[in-house]
């Protein structure tokens, strides 16, 4: 797919409504610390891609989705943890990680296309 900036992506557009949402989630959340690993996990997917989008290399580009892809794990990761410890609700997980897992198979799809 020819693309002429990261915005045009429909895998960033969606990333970034997700990033979003888990700041909007967590608005009233008092666990600090969970909280800033699950907004820094959020906001690192729609990042790399940015990143890796702007590298000017298809090498590069490959590399910044893999990470992504990665903080998308680790994101999926804290929400099942969150979801145990009460921070969120069954209906947030579900909604949350299908919607991840979702984001990372368009990432796949989008190395797969670069390779």
């Amino acid at each position: 797919m020819a693309y002429a900036s990261f915005e045009e992506l429909e895998v960033w557009k969606r990333a970034c409504r997700m990033a979003v949402q888990v700041y909007e989630i967590l608005k009233e959340c008092r666990d600090y610390g969970l909280k800033d690993q699950l907004c820094r996990s959020a906001v690192s997917v729609p990042s790399n891609i940015a990143e890796g989008a702007e590298r000017g290399s298809k090498a590069e580009f490959i590399r910044f989705l893999h990470i992504a892809k990665g903080s998308a794990a680790e994101l999926r990761t804290q929400i099942y943890i969150a979801q145990r410890v009460g921070i969120l609700t069954f209906s947030s997980k579900d909604q949350l990680a299908l919607e991840l897992q979702e984001i990372s198979a368009m990432l796949q799809g989008l190395i797969k296309s670069h390779t």
